[in-house]
C-alpha cells in the first residue's frame, strides 16, 4: 500500500504563531515526542531567525534519531549557510528552501521580478545540494500564484536538484477542489516526474486546512505538512493527528497509510499543551476533552450496547485511556444504571482490597 509522508512542522511553524514558543529543552522534548509518534520529517525551525533557533535545530538533529531532520531557509545564501550548519549533526537532514511565487507577494514584498525569483530558486538549491543530500522546495503563497508561472517554478527547482515539491496554501485562501486542481495541473506539465514527491501544506483561515490537505493527496500528493494541535500562524495549520485518523479510518477510500503510531496521538497533544500551556478545545476532533464522551442518552445507550454506533474510532486507538458517558440534564436511564454497576463495582473492589490487607483480629488474653 502507497504511504504518505508526515512533515511535522510543529517547532516551526507552529512555534511562530503567538503563545507557542518553545526553548532548546521544550523543543529536543517534543521532538523525540514526533520520533515516538513515527512522524517521516521533523521541521526544527529557521535558523537564519536567531542564533538561539540555529543551536535548538542542530541540538535536535543531533539528540533525535527516528526521524528525518530539516530546517527552513529563505531562497538567500546567509539563510542557506545556516540552515546546512544547524543540519551537520543531522543522520538523516533535509534542507527546506521556500519563496513566495504569488505576484502579490513577489511586488509588495520581496520587491523582485519573476525572472530574479527563477534564478534565486535555481541558485539557492544547487548549493544546498552540495551539502545535503535531500532538498525540498516550497513555493510561498502557491494556491494564489499564476499557475503558468508555478508550473515554471517546480521545473526549475526539480532541475536545480529538489526532490521536494511543496506547493502551500501559505494564507488559508484556497478550497479543495481548486487546491486538487494545481496539483493535477502542475503534475501533468512536468510529466509526474520520478523521483519526485509533492507535497500539501495548508493553513486554516476559512477552516478548510485538512480537507485540502486531502484533496492534494487524492491530486498526488505524498506528504503532508501539518502541526500537532493544528498550531501554526494565524488560525494554524492542518492538525496532524486530524490528517493521520482521517486516512486510517477512510483508508477503504483513500488507499493509504501512513507510519504514525495512532496510539501516541494523545499523547502528543497533551506533551504540546503541557509544554506551551495552550489547551485545545474540548470539542477538538480526536484529542479534544469531549472528543469520546457522551451525554445524551440516545447516544450513551447506542454506545453501551455496541461503541460503534457514535464512534468511528476506539478511543484507545488513539492513546485515549476511555471513553466517558456523562450525567448531565440529555441522559438516560441506561447510562445511569451502567454508571451505578460501575460504581458499584469499584467500591467492591476497594472493599476487598482494605479487608485483604486489614490485620487480624487479636483475641484480648483471658
Amino acid at each position: 500500500m502507497d504511504a504518505i509522508r508526515i512533515f511535522d512542522t510543529t517547532l516551526r511553524d507552529g512555534e511562530q504563531s503567538p503563545g507557542f514558543s518553545m526553548n532548546t529543552e521544550e523543543k529536543i522534548r517534543m521532538a523525540q515526542q514526533l520520533a515516538s509518534l513515527g512522524v517521516d520529517v521533523i521541521e526544527a525551525g529557521f535558523p537564519i531567525a536567531s542564533q538561539g533557533d540555529l543551536e535548538a535545530v542542530k541540538t535536535v538533529a543531533r539528540e533525535v534519531r527516528g526521524a528525518r531532520i530539516a530546517a527552513l531557509a529563505r531562497a538567500k545564501r546567509e539563510d542557506v549557510d545556516a540552515a546546512i550548519e544547524a543540519l551537520q549533526p543531522a543522520e538523516s537532514p533535509r534542507l527546506h528552501v521556500f519563496l513566495a511565487t504569488s505576484d502579490l507577494h513577489l511586488k509588495a514584498k520581496l520587491n523582485i521580478s519573476r525572472q530574479q525569483a527563477l534564478e534565486a530558486i535555481g541558485s539557492m538549491i544547487r548549493l544546498g545540494r552540495q551539502h545535503v543530500g535531500e532538498v525540498e522546495f516550497s513555493a510561498e503563497d502557491a494556491s494564489r500564484s499564476d499557475l503558468k508561472f508555478l508550473c515554471q517554478v517546480c521545473k526549475v527547482a526539480i532541475d536545480a536538484g529538489a526532490t521536494v515539491l511543496n506547493l502551500p496554501d501559505t494564507v488559508g485562501y484556497a478550497v479543495p477542489e481548486e487546491y486538487a486542481a494545481m496539483f493535477t495541473e502542475v503534475r501533468d506539465y512536468l510529466g509526474d516526474p520520478q523521483g519526485v514527491t509533492f507535497s500539501a501544506h495548508c493553513h486554516n483561515d476559512l477552516g478548510m486546512a485538512v480537507a485540502n490537505s486531502l484533496a492534494a493527496v487524492r491530486a498526488g500528493a505524498r506528504q503532508i505538512e501539518c502541526t500537532i494541535n493544528g498550531i501554526g500562524e494565524r488560525a494554524g495549520n492542518a492538525s496532524l493527528e486530524e490528517v493521520v485518523v482521517a486516512l486510517a479510518v477512510r483508508q477503504s477510500s483513500f488507499g493509504l497509510k501512513t507510519n504514525v503510531r495512532l496510539a501516541e496521538l494523545f499523547a502528543s497533544s497533551r506533551m504540546l499543551s503541557e509544554i506551551t500551556g495552550v489547551h485545545v478545545p474540548p470539542n477538538k476532533a480526536v484529542v479534544g476533552a469531549n472528543a469520546f464522551a457522551h451525554e445524551a442518552g440516545i447516544h450513551q445507550d447506542g454506545i453501551i450496547k455496541n461503541p460503534l454506533t457514535y464512534e468511528i474510532i476506539s478511543p484507545q486507538a488513539v492513546g485515549v485511556p476511555a471513553r466517558s458517558l456523562v450525567l448531565g440534564k440529555h441522559s438516560g436511564r441506561n447510562a445511569l444504571r451502567d454508571l451505578v454497576a460501575i460504581a458499584h463495582e469499584v467500591m467492591r473492589r476497594k472493599s476487598a482490597a482494605i479487608a485483604a490487607t486489614a490485620p487480624s483480629a487479636t483475641p484480648f488474653p483471658a
